[in-house]
């Protein structure tokens, strides 16, 4: 298996990308007051010091860490965090429509944790279900990762999402209100991305990548 040249993570809903010289050069990121390059010193202290940069700095818009090895600064990376899995859908009716939620001031996808003896596919069927009330959900193929970041009692947590695409025959939907979930709806993906959603930059990438024949 070659080498992974780079990788994107989310933090506070900015990109992160770590990657090698060339990788992150083809980005074609130029520094600005908003816009981080920086070339990784082989110290975790360097990435704890833009981890304290987003946190503090509300206007940045990307961050780019190149060093010899994307592997090695990756793992360098994580090491910083407490890292979690979790699994999430992509679920179409019929007539193709996309469910999508409504949650904490921003629409979504149904997606969590993966319990103790989980397999991704399981636990993002299961989740699917709970938040949504759908009962009929077949699972299709694997879509994205996903990575962000988040902080909980003082602790930095890594989180990856296996997004899987579904498909379902039920009509009946159930907001899981415990979770937070206010309000449920099936639309035309192209068509509502073009009204401007508010959502997480990582869920509109999912549906972007699904509608565009990803995987």
């Amino acid at each position: 298996m070659p080498a992974q040249q780079m990788y994107k993570v989310y933090i506070n809903d900015v990109p992160v990308f770590l990657g090698t010289p060339e990788s992150v050069g083809e980005l074609g990121l130029l520094p600005t007051k908003d816009v981080f390059t920086a070339p990784y010193i082989g110290k975790k202290k360097q990435i704890r010091q833009y981890l304290d940069l987003l946190d503090k700095n509300k206007n940045v818009r990307a961050v780019a860490l190149y060093g010899e090895t994307a592997e090695q600064l990756w793992a360098d990376f994580c090491a910083c965090f407490t890292q979690l899995e979790a699994a999430g859908g992509y679920v179409t009716n019929a007539e193709g429509r996309l469910l999508v939620f409504y949650r904490r001031n921003s629409w979504d996808m149904p997606k969590g944790k993966i319990d103790p003896g989980e397999t991704p596919e399981q636990a993002a069927l299961r989740e699917v279900q709970e938040e949504t009330g759908l009962q009929q959900v077949t699972l299709g193929p694997f879509l994205a990762h996903t990575w962000h970041t988040y902080t909980q009692k003082g602790e930095r947590i890594l989180k990856r999402t296996w997004w899987y695409r579904m498909t379902t025959t039920d009509t009946k939907v159930i907001p899981q209100t415990e979770e937070d979930i206010e309000e449920i709806q099936w639309v035309e993906p192209n068509a509502w991305l073009e009204t401007k959603p508010v959502l997480y930059k990582s869920i509109r990438e999912v549906i972007e990548l699904a509608v565009g024949g990803g995987q």
